[in-house]
């Protein structure tokens, strides 16, 4: 059956809503309706980029911006899918409605500074998707999905969660968290912009649009094999954005900082009250409970009124440096707090000068991979292969997503206090001394692990 939404529907004299960089909204009643409620205007005062913020000064933009510019997407996915008779088959108007619902509120759960956090994958903090069901049964803004979306709450979170199971769910799942979604569409090209930098705004928005497709199984997103260069550049934008602006070395620093200051007050914290916090009141949250802590320092410098950020002291990438980053990359975090408090007891010993625990940070990345693309490209009618993996038709997406991603951006850094980073970095051996560092908390985890 067609698919009919609100936002998709001509309306004379309707009242638009103007987002950076110079887009219209339609401004439907129910999106009005949304937007005003306590839970989404919270997010007007949580930045989009954290901590970017303190390298890139003009990154100070909201998550209630991005969350518009998502739906804005969204809207354009569905008015182009809704002439694929694949798509239509599974997706209802009412399908169409949740889905556009779980884009503006994706973020509702998100809470200050949230992803250093989450990279961390400590128990006690669950994903920020996870706690938009309690927040979306329990609030004004449940009750706007229900008498002015004609939508359930439910459907709605299943869809940002990825727990919804039937094939329309699937379907609308990966339209807002897969390989070409209106999330990373969205925030490449925002941040892109209010960072001030080129990388993340030309990868042909409108060419991968028209390219849009339903796989051949049905129930994920694909691309025509028109839009595989703009697809492309899409994967060349992620990577140059995490290169040079997410993964910045003065950004890994503040991350670095955040994660520890984090660690130390964790018993300190309730997750269920983090969500509930906008910028300001986490800063004035962590600055008092890091009072007469080892983190007052680093939360000071991060949010004090004096920036004072750790300063690198060397970088292991895995081509260079394979034994160091196997040893360090990909650990548990609490296994590199551990494996710093050795170093820097190793390195006091070898210096001849105390270097202190609480200031020397390892930041080591994630083993997932941030820009790999997998993604199928339906082939035109004459091809032999109907259908090929994005992959295997580019060689450009295979070097960015492994070589060039893998083997150089993802890095293990060394900070330091700046008064310790220049005899650190003058002593000999440090990289064996890291090596032995890691090598005794690997033997201690083997040994407690042994019945």
């Amino acid at each position: 059956m067609p698919i009919h939404v609100p936002e998709l529907e001509p309306a004379r004299n309707r009242s638009t809503l103007r987002i950076p960089p110079g887009i219209s909204l339609p401004l439907t009643p129910r999106l009005q309706a949304a937007i005003d409620t306590a839970e989404m205007r919270r997010l007007a005062h949580v930045g989009q980029l954290g901590l970017v913020a303190l390298v890139y000064p003009g990154a100070i933009h909201s998550r209630f911006e991005h969350s518009l510019g998502v739906f804005r997407l969204a809207v354009a996915f569905v008015d182009r899918l809704r002439a694929d008779e694949a798509f239509t088959q599974h997706v209802s108007t009412d399908d169409a409605s949740a889905f556009l619902a779980a884009a503006l509120l994706h973020d509702v759960g998100h809470w200050p500074f949230c992803h250093p956090i989450e990279d961390m994958h400590l128990a006690a903090f669950p994903r920020h998707e996870s706690f938009l069901r309690n927040i979306l049964l329990g609030s004004e803004l449940g009750d706007v999905l229900r008498n002015d979306w004609g939508v359930a709450p439910e459907r709605v979170a299943s869809l940002v969660e990825g727990t919804a199971d039937d094939p329309a769910g699937r379907l609308l799942a990966s339209l807002l968290s897969g390989p070409v979604d209106v999330d990373k569409m969205d925030y490449l090209a925002r941040d892109s912009l209010h960072a001030g930098v080129p990388y993340g705004r030309h990868f042909d928005e409108e060419r991968l649009l028209a390219s849009l497709c339903v796989a051949s199984d049905g129930t994920s997103l694909a691309i025509t094999s028109k839009g595989v260069t703009a697809a492309e550049l899409m994967v060349f934008a992620r990577y140059v954005m995490f290169s040079e602006v997410y993964w910045h070395h003065s950004v890994r620093a503040a991350t670095a900082m955040l994660q520890r200051a984090v660690w130390t007050l964790r018993d300190r914290v309730d997750p269920t009250r983090l969500v509930r916090f906008d910028d300001a009141s986490f800063v004035r949250w962590i600055r008092e409970v890091a009072v007469d802590t080892p983190a007052a320092p680093l939360a000071e410098g991060l949010f004090g009124t004096r920036r004072r950020l750790v300063k690198r002291v060397a970088s292991f990438a895995s081509r260079e440096h394979p034994e160091l980053h196997a040893a360090v990359a990909g650990r548990p975090y609490a296994e590199l707090v551990s494996i710093a408090e050795r170093l820097a007891e190793r390195l006091s010993a070898h210096l001849g000068r105390p270097i202190q625990a609480a200031s020397l940070l390892l930041d080591a990345p994630p083993a997932s991979r941030e820009v790999e693309f997998r993604l199928d490209v339906r082939m035109p009618s004459r091809a032999k292969t109907p259908w090929r993996s994005l992959e295997s038709l580019s060689p450009v997406v295979r070097a960015l997503a492994h070589e060039q991603f893998d083997d150089l951006v993802k890095q293990v850094r060394l900070f330091a206090a700046p008064e310790d980073v220049a005899a650190i970095q003058n002593s000999s051996g440090l990289e064996k001394i890291i090596l032995e560092a890691a090598g005794d908390v690997c033997h201690e985890v083997t040994s407690s692990e042994t019945p």
